[in-house]
């Protein structure tokens, strides 16, 4: 009878209005958990958050599943917004976050959020920006692309993301690098519209993921012509170069370090619970096997380093977006 009550709980807390159940009585976790990514489904983030933690519910992890609640518009700031204000603090609701994204936005402005708002759990994954352009541009090196620019200011149209994201400041960099104007257009949807839109010719060019561009590159839909990171991606794109050895000052400001994290309020046993576990849970051999099919780069970082990195990419940003 007690297993059957616990059920119940279990599959009506599932099913009705997840995101505002308080936590319930027990050990923690006792029921599953939601994620919520900011960005539409199909992404580069709403892929690996799908595949990062699709274990788990094994008892040697969290115990409990994890489904995904997709609250993606503006790059990521509604989804953000909703989670700094409007978010159970419970344990049982966490966010993936992705930097610089947020960070850029908060120094920027206009949202409800920051650094502030947010406890880290784990990151799982560093995605490098990618300029690539369909498999029939005319374009077949970035030399090819920066020179078209030049001679035709503002007539380069990029797709990306969404403002302020890694896309964006990765455009940023790049324009004020080769001295163009290059008309960035951020596509609502997130990186999958952003690839869309690079497929289909509705732009000329685009810079997004590292992991989207290595999926849709494998299946033939466009060429990747620079990585925006300090290093060749040897495991993935051991061909590219990046922007920096082809001549252009642009560092790795823009890649996409990726994790789960929880509002400020959340029961410091629960961040501590979760800080244990959900490193292990990145770490499972089925998900690295998992992630590098999908040509996703991953990173694990503790909440210690990640609290870390946070930091450091504050500072950085904070002069990088204002150079910019």
């Amino acid at each position: 009878m007690k297993k059957l009550a616990k059920g119940f709980v279990i599959a009506a807390t599932a099913v009705a209005t997840t995101w505002g159940v308080s936590a319930l009585a027990g050990d923690f976790p006792d029921r599953p958990v939601g994620v919520a990514v900011s960005y539409g489904a199909g992404g580069a983030t709403d892929f690996q958050a799908r595949i990062v933690t699709m274990v788990a519910g094994n008892k040697d992890m969290l115990g409990q599943p994890v489904y995904i609640v997709n609250k993606p518009g503006a790059g990521g700031r509604v989804g953000w917004n909703w989670f700094a204000t409007k978010a159970p603090k419970d344990g049982y609701t966490m966010s993936a976050y992705n930097v610089p994204h947020f960070i850029a936005q908060s120094i920027k402005g206009g949202v409800k959020y920051s650094t502030d708002s947010f406890e880290p759990i784990a990151n799982w994954g560093a995605d490098p920006a990618v300029v690539l352009v369909g498999k029939d541009s005319k374009f077949n090196t970035i030399k090819d692309l920066v020179e078209f620019a030049k001679a035709n200011p503002g007539k380069l149209t990029l797709s990306g993301a969404g403002l302020f994201v890694g896309h964006h400041i990765a455009a940023l960099q790049l324009q004020q690098s080769t001295g163009t104007k290059m008309a960035y257009i951020p596509t609502k949807g997130g990186g999958a519209a952003a690839m869309k839109a690079v497929i289909a010719g509705n732009v000329l060019a685009g810079i997004n993921n590292l992991s989207d561009g290595y999926r849709a590159a494998k299946a033939g839909n466009v060429k990747i012509l620079a990585v925006a990171d300090l290093e060749r991606n040897k495991e993935f794109l051991p061909d590219v170069p990046t922007l920096k050895e082809s001549g252009y000052d642009v560092d790795n400001s823009s890649v996409n370090f990726r994790g789960l994290m929880v509002p400020k309020g959340t029961p410091q046993s629960a961040i501590d619970t979760l800080a244990a576990k959900v490193p292990a849970m990145f770490k499972h051999a089925r998900v690295a096997k998992r992630m590098k099919a999908g040509g996703s780069p991953i990173k694990v970082m503790t909440r210690a380093e990640v609290q870390e990195m946070w930091k450091a990419r504050q500072k950085a940003l904070a002069g990088l977006l204002k150079g910019l």
